[in-house]
């Protein structure tokens, strides 16, 4: 069998980016992967399954990645580090590293690049993500502003530090990105974070998490009453903290009751040899 690692990618900020082109539609904003991630294994089959923690599953998104790939029978194993539906990108990640690992498995010789897309596509079609593939391709902690070009990153320079979250329930992200009228405000919200990120001279962690709980504000996406809760008892205590995009989820850079620990990392999609 052959095993790929992606890391998870937490997202701060978004405005969807709609195209007719499959491979265009996308997202901008800023976000960031982290230290945990999934482990993919992939192997020949007599047919092809996917099993997630030992549980066979039916996964449309990574189903979208082998049919792309190849027609041969495939088995997929894929280990969670990092809760499903919480907004760390668990689809993209899948999604990817499954790629990774089969084009070693099969020899089929595609750049990593065209690997992230055949990703990414996956997840446009399936309706799963729209930006964390571009995060988990370059790995660190980006900020995405190029238009049609999903995979195009600024890296904003912050260091390998730790964040502290808390998730409480899971978002479906399609129901999200395919309402007109939810796409509308998060869009608005969205171009007035980014112009406020691009134009301040430090671009702090403790700044980005402040505009990023403005967005989530304005985007009408922070609704759930615990999560609203928890981001006010950090900020009384002097940290800082914001909504993880797409789950009902608290990332903070303070420690806090109940919460878990990650680490911004640079590390980037790969196989593991």
């Amino acid at each position: 069998m052959t095993k790929a690692f992606c890391p998870g990618n937490a997202s701060c900020i978004f405005r969807i980016v709609e195209n007719k082109d499959r491979t265009k539609r996308h997202s901008l904003g800023v976000g960031f992967t982290v230290d945990k991630g999934v482990i993919v294994n992939v192997g020949k089959s007599d047919k092809t399954e996917v099993f997630a923690n030992g549980r066979k599953i039916r996964f449309p998104t990574v189903l979208t990645v082998i049919k792309e790939l190849t027609q041969e029978p495939v088995k997929v194993e894929i280990k969670d580090q990092l809760p499903s539906g919480a907004g760390f990108g668990i689809s993209g990640a899948s999604a990817l590293a499954t790629a990774y690992a089969l084009n070693k498995l099969l020899n089929l010789r595609k750049s990593k690049k065209e690997l992230a897309m055949v990703a990414h596509r996956a997840e446009v079609i399936n309706g799963t993500g729209l930006g964390d593939v571009g995060g988990q391709f370059n790995g660190g902690f980006n900020m995405k502003i190029k238009k049609g070009k999903p995979l195009a990153v600024v890296n904003l320079g912050i260091k390998c530090v730790d964040i502290y979250y808390k998730f409480f329930s899971k978002i479906e992200t399609k129901k999200v990105i395919n309402s007109r009228w939810k796409k509308r405000r998060i869009n608005k919200a969205g171009d007035r974070a980014l112009k406020r990120i691009m134009t301040l001279k430090n671009k702090t962690l403790d700044n980005i998490i402040r505009i990023s709980k403005d967005f989530a504000v304005e985007s009408g996406l922070l609704k759930d009453k615990r999560v609203k809760n928890l981001i006010e008892e950090i900020e009384n205590k002097g940290g800082n903290a914001s909504m993880i995009m797409l789950g009902n989820a608290v990332f903070s850079d303070m420690p806090f009751k109940g919460c878990r620990k990650v680490r911004v990392s640079h590390n980037k999609a790969d196989l593991i040899k």
